[in-house]
């Protein structure tokens, strides 16, 4: 089997399994609200209700279930963001397949503590896990980069991108399908546990069985001294940002690099939260229920594949820079509509608007930034790309389901996308390298 294959089918399995859970989310949360002896999430929410008391409009306690689910998006995405880069770093130097295998043994056990969660705090421990273990993303795209040249990359990124667009189709719609056919007695997270267990399972048995390493020895960092220096520079926002891991780059294409990670960051950070709230204020404007949300995310995942089939992979050398400022232009007035939607119509009308920004605008950042940098570096980039990725998406979900707990849905959303207009205008100032 033609090896970016492999890395697309093992890609899908990750997706897959990891996008069980979106449509679940406001209903475990009502899952553990609803258990008084739960010691550590009643906790939490009397001492938000004291502190919401002080500082918010609102009265209501279901919001609290916005906050909470904002927290621990952050929490697991600020732990990506510390894994990520060094996770990435370490497949430059022992190779990809075995830090692959060593990613996705650590999803695997995340996904076993989901299945036994009766209590909250097994709960915040598999988040934590999963946060720290996925880094396997990242390994995927810089084994797509291993195996392409410049001129095809657009090509092997938009599998990456249907990759994402395929999890988003079969797993929110497998989860909520398997949450509702529990029985009187199981748990909401049961079955869809059971299935991300199985998925992981196959996924590790694939990779070790067909994957063959892509970055051969010859082609790996050579040295390993002052690592523990270079491990601080990776979980070193300021670092980070500017790219001193990298050594290959002259002035302007580092000038360049660092604009297009200022813009993917911002634009993520704003995009994170409001997507992450988005099942919240289905749930709790239209009352959608977990089938709902996956039909939802079903036509999401699909109108992303043929955007994303159709469209992303055909973008020209040079002009990803452009699709990507065309996509975000596109994103603002779909949260405006997100936000004032009174009925299905509006809202579908929105969530296809952000449905195309979201198939464009991070396949068009990881193309862009894999152009750059020598062979040997090209995982530390990508690295770098998910770890301030994985920050804004750390800073994001908190960020939004705070204005969004304070103030309610419509404000935040409003907010969100008139801030758009911050990476937006970084991007217009932005020369790229000749892809």
């Amino acid at each position: 089997m033609e090896q970016k294959y492999v890395a697309f089918i093992s890609l899908f399995l990750d997706l897959f399994a990891f996008t069980l859970i979106l449509p679940l989310f406001p209903k475990i949360f009502d899952f553990y609200a609803s258990k008084k002896d739960d010691l550590t999430y009643n906790l939490l929410e009397n001492s938000v209700d004291e502190y919401r008391k002080l500082i918010a409009h609102s009265t209501d306690r279901s919001l609290n279930s916005v906050l909470f689910g904002g927290l621990i998006g952050s929490l697991f995405s600020f732990l990506q963001f510390v894994s990520s880069t060094l996770i990435g770093a370490a497949s430059d130097l022992y190779g990809r397949k075995p830090i692959l295998l060593l990613a996705m043994t650590g999803t695997l056990i995340s996904y076993l503590l989901w299945s036994i969660s009766g209590f909250f705090i097994i709960f915040l421990l598999s988040r934590i896990i999963g946060g720290i273990s996925k880094a396997n993303v990242s390994i995927i795209i810089a084994i797509m980069t291993d195996l392409t040249k410049r001129e095809n990359r657009s090509q092997a990124m938009a599998l990456v991108g249907i990759a994402f667009s395929l999890g988003f189709i079969i797993g929110p719609s497998f989860g909520a399908i398997f949450s509702s056919k529990l029985s009187a007695t199981a748990s909401i997270y049961t079955y869809p546990s059971y299935l991300a267990i199985g998925l992981t399972t196959v996924n590790i048995i694939f990779v070790v069985l067909f994957y063959k390493e892509s970055l051969p020895v010859e082609n790996r960092s050579k040295s390993i001294k002052n690592i523990l220096f270079q491990s601080i520079q990776f979980i070193n926002p300021i670092s980070l940002f500017n790219f001193k891991p990298i050594k290959s780059l002259n002035k302007e294409s580092l000038n360049a690099l660092k604009k297009i990670a200022y813009s993917n960051f911002l634009y993520l950070f704003i995009y994170s939260g409001l997507e992450f709230t988005l099942t919240f204020l289905v749930h709790h404007r239209f009352n959608y229920n977990s089938v709902q949300q996956g039909k939802m995310f079903l036509f999401i995942g699909i109108l992303m594949t043929l955007i994303q089939g159709g469209y992303v992979r055909r973008i020209r050398p040079g002009k990803h820079l452009s699709a990507s400022i065309r996509a975000i232009v596109i994103l603002i007035p779909s949260f405006v509509l997100i936000a004032l939607a009174s009925n299905q119509i509006i809202l579908y009308v929105g969530l296809t608007l952000y449905t195309y920004a979201s198939a464009v605008v991070i396949p068009c950042f990881t193309t862009i930034s894999s152009i750059y940098g020598n062979d040997d570096e090209k995982g530390t980039i990508t690295g770098i790309f998910r770890s301030l990725g994985a920050l804004a998406r750390a800073f994001g979900p908190t960020f939004s389901s705070m204005i969004y707990w304070s103030f309610g849905a419509s404000f935040a959303y409003i907010v969100g996308s008139i801030a758009f207009i911050i990476p937006l205008s970084i991007l217009l100032s932005t020369k790229i390298k000749t892809e």
